[in-house]
């Protein structure tokens, strides 16, 4: 995805719509599962340096 250059004197004004419950809650649960697994591999890595 490029970057869009906005010509002197025109603004680009992006409205996107509104998250639906469901879509929130999904957005919300991703992201935690994402950052638990990234907690999983630093702390793997973490004590295999600390121990080498």
């Amino acid at each position: 995805m490029g970057h869009i250059k906005e010509p002197k004197g025109i603004d680009f004004v992006i409205e996107s719509e509104p998250l639906t419950d469901k879509a929130r809650k999904e957005i919300s649960e991703f992201i935690r599962n994402y950052k638990k697994k990234d907690k999983k591999k630093t702390s793997i890595r973490t004590s295999k340096a600390i121990h080498t």
